[in-house]
């Protein structure tokens, strides 16, 4: 079983990241092999909205993408780790989730691919610096939708408040605990999707 998490955020051992690798821990703790991401490392090129992947599928633009669309397929369950900026993932998050559009036409338009068996689940992580009521309500759908594209059930999230500072989400054990059960739960699947 393997378990894929992508960091989106542009910074290292942020809480985000911190947060993410606990997840990932929980996951090899329940047998997964574990796999991350790191997104400000890959050279992703924004859709271009050409619509090339109504040929076949498959996206035309040659980059880091091509790689990470094999990843995505092939992973068991996902964990989508991004911090908060202006209310949404990060550019660089979502620079991933728009160039899912070609899977979301594989599957949607194309009915490529035939039917997969496996019940693939899928977790969002989220740290947002501010306490807004509606702090991840454009986040979590964005994320929901990414994973329709790639086939994967929204199984939960762990999405933290008034984090800001570098490092600061060492300072709430209950955080972490719960990036750890979701870890866990996606794999043994009691973290099912709703």
């Amino acid at each position: 079983m393997r378990v894929l998490g992508i960091m989106g955020s542009p910074r290292r051992q942020s809480n985000t990241e911190i947060l993410l690798d606990k997840a990932l821990e929980g996951a090899g703790e329940a047998g997964a092999e574990v796999e991350k991401v790191l997104v400000s490392k890959l050279k992703i090129t924004p859709c271009l909205e050409i619509y090339a992947c109504l040929k076949d599928g498959n996206c035309s633009i040659r980059d880091d993408m091509r790689p990470l669309y094999d990843k995505l397929l092939e992973a068991d369950h996902v964990i989508f780790a991004s911090p908060i900026f202006f209310y949404g993932i990060t550019s660089q998050a979502k620079a991933i989730v728009d160039r899912c559009q070609a899977l979301w036409v594989r599957r949607h338009v194309l009915h490529m691919g035939g039917e997969d068996k496996r019940v693939r689940r899928g977790g969002f992580i989220s740290v947002g610096a501010t306490r807004g009521e509606k702090l991840f309500d454009g986040a979590v759908l964005t994320v929901k939708y990414f994973f329709d594209a790639i086939g994967v059930k929204y199984a939960g999230d762990l999405l933290v408040r008034g984090i800001g500072d570098k490092g600061q989400i060492e300072e709430n054990p209950a955080a972490l605990q719960d990036a750890i059960r979701l870890g866990r739960e996606l794999v043994s699947g009691t973290k099912d999707p709703s």
